[in-house]
């Protein structure tokens, strides 16, 4: 061996062991910094022509284990999606309070019912109506907070969305400059690894926001995909957009996340979607929160049903001079149609004796005031004809109004043995004439409207259905007009239709209760919302959506429109406590001051079994108001607890998957400190072997 061959061998292996100790040394600088890879510098030897001529660099790498980090990205995604599902929810679920406090939202329910059995067994206290009427007040006003809350948590996981968009477009632009900055090192055998070490602590925060699997590149860095395999960084980087299909800005739902890839297709992002936290925002804000919501409308709706239903059963004594009606978003002929049995419109004066009297007998399309044969069309000529002029009905903007002459009273009241029904309501009740809560909207969508009924919609007018995938992903805008004909027949057929309505998604069908519901595909699981809706039913000015409560935003809706009546707030006197004798005649007497008999049935109210609609995932079915309050504050606490669990497990799977990756890729000072050492002694060896080398020189040159 020459002795230049000597001195080049041995430079190299210098230069070499420089290079190991420049990562020994990098390695052990970054020991606490999070995220960081270890270095390695993988060394070769050199040979020429079969002669071993020193060692050389192959190429500094990351000791990167793809295995390991596609187990911790995935722990990642499922760590991020069930902790900020159960972060949210856990704030919904504290706006109900402690389901076994004294203090909860759903104890609040239950002290209205007590506060009307203490009621009474004193009913002319007026300090026991106030308290009774300002702890409905509140449970409604509570309601209505908690409605608006949910909905709020709902609006923040919204612009949270907004925000991750921006973040993983920030993320993708970045990831893909360093793959450009990654190939070019690569090509001239240059040393990747800083920006590989940046390029994997942003892959981590990516896989944090959603799920993602990641290939390397031959030419050097990473294509990204996504859990579903649609291409987000490697090829160009793909964008993604927050917006709407269309120019339709949705009433009840939230917007769609894009993305465009890198080749230019634009499509919904919510079929790539399976983990991270943007899927966790997704779904607390299109389904565990409207469920919430819709199941807390569900339970108040009924609570102000059954208030009314019994005080609709009541009187004041002396009865009110005026009896005003709600909205029943129909005509009064569709409205009026349907009863069975028998009710009474009664006028007392102020000692509550009978002035004048009208009985009314229902059967269907037809009925009798006072024995004298009536139609729907010519039933309140009819009853005013009857009355006298003692009072007068009138129907005016979809309501019912009763009014007395002079200073008497008017009420109705129930045949003792056949009282008036209407698809569970009594006369007074369906009209809403006596009702104790009041409401903006409609909120009991058994409507009594059968397929030959008209339904007060002019034709042309248009409402305009969504449909999203289960997952959330916007599949289509369907837009229906009100067809000509005028009946509920020829209305279903035009929104069944697979052509001009929602066939090929599924049916509406019009139950016994005049309840409309839709019915997906077989095996189909659409969301069905409603993003338009311009239709406006005559006289009532009612929508279409609203009557029949269309989608689970307008149902949910209900929780912010209930309200004690503001005339028995202002005067508790007016309150309902009394019993009329259906039987009083004329000049008899038929209410008396200081009956209380009628309040047991307000306090009683939470006890009747009553048909409670589907709601936010309960299947509904029949139970008192009682039991279903019970069960809503049992579910919500349950699927809090339930997601606690599912977040703690998934956090600690991502952390036994980080710690294994840490292990294998992390910076161990022991293992450094003894390559240090190596690495010391093998430039010290090279060194050495230079300075022979010269010594071997200067003595030869010394010989000759």
């Amino acid at each position: 061996m020459s002795l230049s061959l000597i001195m080049n061998t041995s430079t190299s292996g210098m230069m070499a062991a420089q290079t190991q100790l420049r990562v020994v040394s990098d390695n052990v600088a970054n020991v606490n910094t999070p995220g960081y890879v270890r270095k390695i510098a993988d060394q070769v030897s050199v040979t020429t022509q079969g002669i071993g001529t020193g060692a050389d660099i192959a190429r500094v790498r990351l000791a990167t284990d793809k295995f390991l980090q596609a187990a911790s990205l995935n722990a990642s995604s499922e760590a991020a999606r069930q902790g900020v599902r159960y972060e949210l929810y856990d704030r919904i679920q504290s706006l109900f309070g402690d389901p076994g406090g004294t203090s909860s939202f759903f104890a609040q329910v239950d002290d209205v019912f007590a506060a009307f059995t203490s009621l009474a067994e004193e009913p002319t206290s007026t300090p026991r109506r106030q308290d009774a009427l300002y702890k409905a007040q509140a449970v409604f006003d509570e309601a209505s907070r908690i409605s608006t809350q949910i909905q709020a948590a709902r609006a923040d996981a919204d612009q949270r969305l907004h925000g991750a968009v921006d973040e993983v477009n920030d993320l993708l632009k970045q990831i893909e400059a360093l793959n450009d900055e990654i190939a070019k090192s690569k090509a001239v055998s240059g040393d990747a690894s800083g920006a590989e070490s940046a390029q994997a602590a942003l892959l981590g925060q990516l896989g944090e926001l959603m799920d993602i699997r990641i290939s390397v590149r031959d030419l050097g860095g990473v294509t990204v995909r996504t859990g579903a395999g649609t291409v987000l960084a490697g090829q160009g980087y793909a964008t993604l957009e927050y917006g709407y299909s269309g120019d339709i800005q949705p009433e009840t739902t939230f917007g769609d996340i894009y993305i465009t890839e890198p080749r230019g297709v634009r499509r919904t992002l919510m079929d790539d979607l399976n983990s991270g936290e943007m899927k966790g925002l997704i779904e607390l804000r299109d389904s565990d929160a409207p469920a919430a919501a819709e199941r807390l409308a569900e339970l108040m709706s009924k609570v102000a049903d059954e208030l009314n239903r019994a005080h609709n059963a009541n009187t004041a004594a002396p009865p009110p001079k005026t009896l005003t009606g709600k909205n029943v978003g129909q005509t009064f002929e569709s409205a009026i149609a349907g009863f069975t049995g028998a009710s009474s419109v009664v006028v007392t004066n102020g000692s509550g004796v009978v002035q004048a009297r009208a009985d009314i007998v229902f059967s269907g399309g037809t009925m009798t005031v006072n024995g004298v044969a009536a139609t729907p069309a010519t039933f309140l000529a009819t009853l005013n004809a009857q009355l006298g002029g003692a009072a007068t009905a009138s129907f005016t903007n979809g309501a019912l109004t009763l009014e007395a002459a002079g200073a008497n009273g008017v009420a109705v009241v129930d045949d003792a043995t056949t009282p008036s029904n209407k698809v569970g309501r009594g006369f007074s009740h369906f009209f809403g004439l006596n009702d104790l809560v009041s409401t903006t909207a409609p909120s009991v969508y058994d409507t009594g409207l059968t397929s030959a009924s008209a339904h007060g919609f002019p034709a042309g007018e248009t409402i305009t259905f969504r449909f999203n995938a289960e997952n959330g992903a916007l599949l289509r805008d369907v837009e229906v007009s009100i067809p000509a004909g005028g009946d509920m027949a020829s209305l279903l057929a035009q929104l069944n239709s697979p052509v001009t309505g929602v066939g090929r998604f599924g049916s509406f069908s019009l139950d016994a209760n005049g309840a409309l519901s839709f019915t997906p595909q077989p095996g189909a699981s659409y969301r069905l919302s409603v993003a338009q809706d311009r239709t406006e039913q005559v006289p009532s000015g009612v929508s279409l959506s609203a009557l029949f409560g269309i989608g689970g935003g307008t149902r949910a809706s209900r929780a912010d429109s209930f309200s004690v009546r503001a005339d028995i707030l202002r005067n508790p006197a007016s309150l309902a406590l009394a019993e009329m004798d259906p039987a009083a005649g004329v000049g008899a007497l038929a209410v008396s001051a200081g009956d209380g008999r009628g309040a047991q049935r307000l306090s009683q109210a939470s006890q009747n079994n009553i048909r409670f609609d589907a709601a936010g995932g309960s299947v509904g079915g029949v139970l008192s108001v009682s039991r279903y309050a019970s069960e809503l504050s049992g579910d919500i606490g349950g699927r809090a607890a339930s997601m606690k669990r599912q977040s703690e497990a998934a956090a600690a799977v991502f952390d036994e998957a980080k710690s294994r990756q840490v292990a294998q890729e992390g910076v161990n000072l022991d293992e450094e400190l003894v390559l240090l050492t190596t690495y010391q002694q093998a430039f010290n060896a090279s060194a050495r072997m230079i300075q022979a080398a010269r010594e071997m020189y200067d003595t030869l040159l010394g010989m000759v």
